[in-house]
């Protein structure tokens, strides 16, 4: 896949995720911030008011530290799609 096109079907599924209504669990909820902190290079800090929420969060972004940020944005893509598609 090029990189614009992957970049564009990213961008989609992220639009898919932020307009969904309904709530996530709590284990999608952590892979989806793992791989779009990885696809967006972002290294920021969790910032939950909640130590615990912090914890698992860091502990997301642990397990996908060794992908690339083009796999990150597949595998966001993919989660996004088996989720919207699988679980509505």
């Amino acid at each position: 896949m090029i990189n614009e096109d992957l970049d564009k079907e990213f961008q989609a599924a992220v639009e898919s995720i932020n307009n969904h209504e309904e709530p996530f669990p709590a284990d999608t909820l952590l892979k989806l911030y793992a791989f779009y902190k990885k696809a967006t290079n972002d290294y920021s800090r969790p910032k939950s008011g909640k130590a615990i929420i912090n914890a698992f969060k860091t502990n997301a972004l642990f397990q996908v530290e060794d992908i690339t940020q083009n796999e990150a944005k597949k595998r966001y893509i993919e989660l996004a799609k088996d989720y919207l598609i699988y679980r509505k």
